[in-house]
């Protein structure tokens, strides 16, 4: 089947930076729209940034100009690269990726903190 598989992330002090990396693999052949999404104990979980196959991206307000999402839609691997970190930012990060037919798939997570 489909396996999404989320790695990079960590523990940094604010004003950190990481790179998230994901990769789906299986039968999904390309990607049309990937995104990263995260989720914080006790709030629901929020789309980040979203990539098409167009290469058009969204970001959520929160973490525009800061975070940068890449990807490559045919080889189904999509990036997030955070910058200026801050607490706000700890939280699971989940990544999607959605194929022509509109199934999404799920990665299991992967823990970002940013603490002092």
């Amino acid at each position: 089947q489909v396996h999404v598989v989320e790695s990079g992330g960590g523990s940094v002090q604010p004003g950190g930076s990481l790179r998230l990396s994901c990769a789906a693999s299986g039968s999904i052949r390309r990607s049309y729209v990937m995104g990263w999404y995260r989720q914080a104990p006790g709030k629901q979980r929020e789309l980040v940034a979203i990539i098409t196959v167009s290469g058009t991206t969204n970001y959520a307000d929160s973490v525009r100009g800061r975070f940068t999402i890449s990807g490559d839609s045919a080889k189904n691997t999509v990036y997030l690269q955070m910058n200026t970190l801050n607490a706000e930012d700890t939280a699971v990060y989940y990544c999607n990726v959605q194929d022509v037919f509109g199934t999404g798939y799920w990665g299991q997570g992967t823990q970002v903190t940013v603490s002092s």
